[in-house]
Order: C-alpha cells, then structure tokens, then sequence
C-alpha cells in the first residue's frame, strides 16, 4: 500500500485525522513511526483482492454483512492478501440463490494477521441442466 493510496482513500472518505495525513504529528506522536492506512482502507482493498479471484463473478448478487475485526495496522509500503474459507451455506426459500457466509484473514508481507471478517454474501446458484 502506497502513501498516495492512503492520502487518496482518506481525501475521498473523509477520514481527516491527523494520523493519517498529518506526517509531523505521525512523527511526533505515532508508535507507527510511517503513515497508517485506515482499517477501511485495509477492509476496502481485501474485497477487491476477494473480486479479483473470480470466485463470484457471475453469481454474486449482494453483500450481506459481516463482522471485521482489525488485528494490526497496515502502513504505507505495505502489502497484503487474503486468505478466503468458505465456512457455511445455507439455501433460501427462492431457488436461484443461497448465503454463503466466508472467512477472510487478511496477511501482511510477513505473514501476520492484520485483519479478520466473517462475511456473508447471497450466491445465486447455478443451474444444472
């Protein structure tokens, strides 16, 4: 994760908090020592690394929820990727789709845990013919 990706995503959102755009307060009062992405950031980018894998191209019809627990920060030069178990399916009342509720463990460069969701997406189902 690159410096401009943190100052882009926090101009964007609004997350003007001197931690993650303020680099002499970073200096002065961070026990980081470099910029911090925020959680968000962190949570936005494993769902796109999660889109990229093709695993719901064509059947994902909508996210549901979840639950994201942030584990340890990620910094500027950073990098990650996601680590996706698929930890329940349920069918629903309507034949074409279903919840799948997925694991994610979101890994830094060394392999340290830096963020962990359960989240739940209804699937539609493909048809056998």
């Amino acid at each position: 994760m690159s410096e401009t990706d943190i100052v882009n995503f926090v101009n964007l959102c609004g997350f003007t908090e001197p931690l993650f755009m303020d680099m002499e307060y970073v200096a002065r009062e961070s026990v980081f020592g470099r910029r911090a992405a925020p959680g968000a950031l962190t949570f936005a980018l494993s769902e796109g690394l999660v889109m990229q894998t093709g695993l719901i191209h064509g059947t994902g019809m909508a996210w549901l929820g979840g639950e994201i627990r942030i584990v340890a920060p990620v910094l500027a030069g950073d990098t990650i990727r996601v680590e996706i178990e698929v930890v329940e399916k349920r069918e629903t009342k309507k034949p074409d789709r279903g919840i799948v509720t997925y694991r994610h463990r979101v890994l830094n460069q060394r392999d340290e845990l830096v963020l962990e969701s359960r989240v739940q997406r209804m699937i539609r189902r493909r048809q056998v013919t």
